[in-house]
């Protein structure tokens, strides 16, 4: 059974950093694109940045400049350094896995979405 489990999320003051983790577990034989994805209260989930299984990366403008995604793709892991985080950046942090190909014993292989279950970053004074 494949999972995505997050960590790092917290509480920093405005111009502070934090960096989110995101591990994938399982029977995974290729991840095509990881990502991380954020809602705040009362506003659609949205797009942060993501990662190819090749290095291309897409970022969203709100956050291009401040926000880094890497992935390593040995450990199945992708990494979202937030720097420069500012109030409106508060929100629940989600990492995805997209085009994940997971081993089901005896059986065909199969290609599905993931998400994780988020993590809470709070940008405040």
């Amino acid at each position: 059974q494949v999972q995505l489990v997050e960590s790092g999320g917290g509480l920093v003051q405005p111009g502070g950093s934090l960096r989110l983790s995101c591990a994938a577990s399982g029977s995974i034989l290729h991840i095509n694109a990881m990502g991380w994805y954020r809602q705040a209260p009362g506003k659609e989930r949205e797009l942060v940045a993501t990662i190819g299984s090749g290095g291309s990366t897409n970022i969203a403008d709100s956050v291009k400049g401040r926000f880094t995604i890497s992935r390593d793709n040995a450990k199945n892991t992708v990494y979202l350094q937030m720097n420069s985080l500012k109030p409106e950046d508060t929100a629940v942090y989600y990492c995805s896995a997209g085009g994940l190909l997971s081993a089901q014993g005896m059986g065909l292989p199969i290609m599905s979405d993931y998400w994780g279950q988020g993590t809470q970053v709070t940008v405040s004074s």
